[in-house]
């Protein structure tokens, strides 16, 4: 007995699904490392009074996240690649983890979303400041990314004294003084915390989505299994 149409379709998606966490997670973790060993800004977890920012909070996040998604990928792929039930069982358990985890974390932000936001603000403040200091071009391109995507120019809001490209202006008067970013992130944030709450909801459902699917794959295989014991014990 082979996989029929429902379990191979499961068996792609999955696959597919694991492509994408794949990029997903190489993002968080490169970016992470990057920032926690870069030479520019690894003096900063060397200084234990600066152990509880929210820099060195948020570069450990993404340490964090991207080598769980990776440990997911592993036992995803080698799952319904090779079409091994135990690798399966395992990532059908991360997978309903993380779903939990997703949706919670979710509802959390929402609730409290003003101090999130401030957070946020604080770790686009860390950038700034290091950038100022070694003008990194990584840094940089972080930063400018921000600037354009949220209409706002660094810490002063002044494109006259600002060390980076601000957005082009919307008016004459932007020519002056724009708005700032951290204020522009804490405001952004607030107003679209329900879009936010959507997000890892989202998130949440189409990793149950992926549970299911490896759930169905994970009975196929079992079925399989039992066909193949039942063969063998009929010839031999």
């Amino acid at each position: 007995m082979a996989l029929d149409g429902c379990g191979l379709f499961c068996k792609y998606m999955l696959i597919i699904f694991n492509i994408i966490f794949a990029l997903v997670g190489f993002a968080c973790l490169g970016f992470g490392l990057w920032l926690r060993f870069s030479n520019n800004t690894r003096g900063i977890f060397e200084i234990e009074a600066f152990s509880s920012t929210t820099f060195v909070i948020a570069v450990t996040v993404l340490i964090v996240l991207g080598s769980l998604m990776l440990l997911v990928v592993f036992f995803g792929d080698y799952g319904a690649c090779n079409e091994k039930r135990c690798a399966l069982q395992v990532f059908s358990v991360l997978l309903a983890l993380m779903a939990v985890a997703a949706v919670c974390i979710g509802a959390i932000t929402f609730s409290q979303r003003v101090e999130v936001g401030k957070h946020i603000a604080e770790f686009y403040t860390s950038l700034y400041a290091l950038y100022v200091a070694n003008g990194d071009p990584v840094i940089k391109v972080t930063l400018q990314f921000v600037h354009n995507m949220l209409h706002c120019c660094g810490v002063t809001g002044s494109p006259l004294v600002e060390s980076l490209d601000c957005p082009k202006p919307n008016s004459i008067f932007e020519n002056i003084v724009m708005p700032t970013c951290p204020a522009v992130i804490e405001s952004k944030f607030d107003s679209q915390a329900p879009l936010v709450l959507g997000v890892f909801v989202g998130t949440g459902a189409l990793l149950v989505i992926a549970l299911v699917c490896s759930v169905i794959l994970l009975k196929q295989l079992q079925a399989v299994h039992q066909e193949v014991k039942a063969y063998y014990r009929a010839v031999y």
